[in-house]
């Protein structure tokens, strides 16, 4: 299957549509604005407290007129631009297929190394968020607005946070292994490329930090030496510090290991990182940096809580004085007994992390509808990710049953390249989703090859559902469209038959907002639907019950800008308690209570609304192949951008064979 890298096949067309957006866009941008003056978000009204009441009103009076008047001047000049956009839009490709060129320009991509299975397996981490990239009148709606700034806030965090170094703690303690009872804190870095297991005595933090040494990028040679150590890293892992941690009784180091400690952090002198761009401040509130706020890496300031100390005997050293680079937050990937976790019958790690997980493979994304804030946001991810699909969708009447005015609003980021790519549009949206052309979109990416020269391959499939409430009709007929869909790519893109298999498949994975939840009364249609039964989702017991650890991913507009929770660290620990969730997600519907109403929210049943879903399923996968959950994550790294939670999760592909 061919990829399209451009949205016209030749350049004539390209140009006429250029000519065409350009003759639009003056009346586009000025409905836009007009519109938004009078949508003001609840940061902007904080703002203008101490103002006078008058002052508004008189700027709304003055600027009204002068937006009236150049938006009537625009709409000649803007329908002559529609008459030629609009039959353009019959020979428009459904997708744009970004590859970057220059591979210096990327942190992550360059890490990587061909999987040849020969090892014991292989983890691969997947993410979605729906961004909330409206034209910046619609995304006022949400409580959010400058969606060009946001846009470009939202790759800067996605690729800070996943191109940071990956720390994995393994517990040997046989007395004191649980999660809760567990104290982590930082480590002196290790060396540049250097994979090693590291003996600490260990004090817990809220979270945990990392000095880095490379943001994201090492030495791929010096990185495979110790593959096979007792850290137990699997094939393909990329940044990984291995941290041991034994059963010491007072959690004390011995005097060895105190001094490789303190010989760690006399050699240690990482260089300082550099990514481009990262010095610019956004102009926007809703990304300001403030204290405590570590979202976003290259900010110099850490929470409190987050500062990371280094026990060396009865005393203590604050790592902030040993030097000046930046603060990373690594990864933690919490190796304890299973029947000593909290919850009891998981075998999975979970958690709510205030960053993207380290070596991010895959990242969906929903709501990127302004095609401006999509180059923008393209920009930023291919710092880390060098395979990019956007601007999914179709315009105009093509294909579709009625005018769509934006596209589907998916992007999909691989570190894999991508083999074949297929987009179908709902065709029965109905109301404002009706004027977007929400759909499916689905790929299918090479992550390696055999010793054979078989192709290993994984299938990922990222959609958005009907959003209007009480459309549950709607969104069953959509969930139907989705698997024969599934299917008839799954068959069409295969190269290999039953007897003499071509590639092998991994992974099978399908994420995106479904816009209904596992717990609400009005949704259980949807929570029965066959799609369950064909994908496991890994926070569900069944329809109508959550686990116990997942929590909702929809958060209430209203409180985005509360100090509390603007922050990815202070939007972290509000999670972590019940009466936090209550105050700040919005939580399942039921026939008496309106989720809409905090004080109501005690009652209902649940840890809040979680529309965002990510699946997995073993079904047509490679037989001796045996696919499992390592970690879930909830994310608050994107607090103050967007009004949803994006999660993570990361699959272990077992192939059974034992490491070399």
């Amino acid at each position: 299957m061919v990829l399209y890298t451009s949205p016209f096949p030749n350049s004539f067309l390209s140009v006429l549509h250029s000519f065409s957006w350009g003759l639009i866009f003056p009346c586009y941008w000025l409905a836009d604005r007009l519109v938004g003056s009078f949508v003001p978000t609840t940061y902007e009204k904080r703002q203008r407290a101490d103002d006078p009441c008058y002052f508004h009103a008189l700027c709304i009076i003055i600027t009204t007129p002068i937006y009236l008047a150049l938006l009537v001047a625009s709409l000649p000049f803007a329908l002559i631009g529609f008459l030629l956009w609009s039959p353009l839009q019959s020979a428009r490709r459904p997708y744009i297929y970004s590859r970057l060129k220059d591979k210096n320009h990327a942190n992550g991509a360059t890490l990587l190394t061909e999987w040849k299975a020969a090892g014991s397996g292989k983890s691969f981490c997947f993410g979605s968020a729906n961004v909330c990239l409206l034209p910046d009148s619609l995304a006022r709606f949400n409580n959010v607005f400058n969606t060009q700034a946001r846009a470009k806030e939202i790759g800067r965090r996605i690729r800070n946070g996943a191109s940071r170094p990956q720390i994995k703690i393994y517990i040997d303690s046989p007395t004191n292994t649980s999660i809760s009872a567990a104290s982590f804190s930082s480590l002196v870095s290790p060396q540049a490329g250097d994979n090693r297991t590291v003996n600490a005595g260990i004090k817990r933090t809220t979270s945990m930090e990392y000095k880095g040494d490379n943001c994201g990028s090492n030495n791929g040679e010096e990185n495979r030496e110790d593959k096979g150590g007792s850290g137990e890293p699997h094939e393909g892992e990329e940044n990984t510090c291995i941290v041991r941690i034994n059963g010491e009784e007072n959690g004390h180091m011995s005097d060895t290991e105190t001094d490789t400690v303190n010989g760690q952090a006399r050699a240690s002198d990482p260089a300082e990182p550099s990514l481009e761009g990262d010095a610019e401040i956004s102009k926007t509130p809703n990304h300001k940096q403030k204290e405590g706020d570590s979202g976003s890496l290259d900010s110099c300031s850490a929470s409190r809580e987050s500062l990371v100390k280094v026990r060396v005997g009865d005393g203590t050293v604050d790592q902030s004085t040993v030097n000046n680079k930046l603060l990373y937050k690594a990864s933690i990937m919490k190796k304890t007994s299973v029947r000593k976790k909290k919850h009891t019958d998981e075998t999975f790690d979970h958690e709510i992390s205030a960053f993207f997980p380290a070596n991010l493979d895959f990242l969906c994304l929903q709501e990127v509808f302004d095609k401006r804030a999509a180059e923008k946001l393209k920009e930023q991810l291919h710092h880390y990710f060098e395979y990019i699909v956007y601007d999914v969708g179709v315009y105009s009447c093509h294909s579709c049953c009625s005018f769509k005015f934006v596209n589907s609003g998916l992007l999909f980021a691989s570190r894999y390249p991508v083999m074949d790519a297929a987009y179908h549009c709902y065709p029965n949206g109905r109301g404002m989703d009706s004027l977007a052309s929400k759909g499916a979109l689905f790929l299918k990416v090479q992550v390696g090859s055999t010793p054979q020269d078989q192709r290993i391959v994984g299938y990922i499939s990222c959609t958005h559902l009907q959003a209007i409430a009480g459309d549950t009709t709607v969104r069953c007929e959509q969930l139907d469209m989705l698997q024969d869909w599934l299917s008839e790519f799954r068959k069409s893109t295969s190269s290999s038959s039953t007897a003499n298999p071509e590639e092998l498949v991994a992974f099978d994975v399908l994420c995106g907002d479904l816009n209904f939840d596992n717990c609400s009364s009005e949704d259980k249609l949807e929570q029965q639907h066959s799609l369950f039964t064909h994908y496991k989702d890994p926070c569900r017991v069944g329809p109508g019950e959550d686990k116990p650890w997942a929590i909702g991913t929809l958060l209430d507009p209203e409180g985005l800008y509360d100090e509390e929770v603007c922050t990815p660290d202070n939007l972290q620990k509000v999670l972590e308690s019940e009466e936090g969730r209550k105050g700040y997600l919005v939580y399942p519907t039921s026939k008496n209570h309106s989720s809409s109403q905090k004080g109501r929210k005690a009652s209902l049943k649940g840890n809040g609304r979680r529309i965002d879903y990510m699946l997995y399923t073993e079904e047509g996968l490679y037989l001796e192949w045996k696919v499992e959950v390592e970690e879930f994550s909830f994310i608050t790294q994107l607090a103050g951008l967007t009004d949803h939670l994006p999660v993570a999760m990361r699959l272990m592909v077992s192939t059974g064979e034992d490491d070399p």
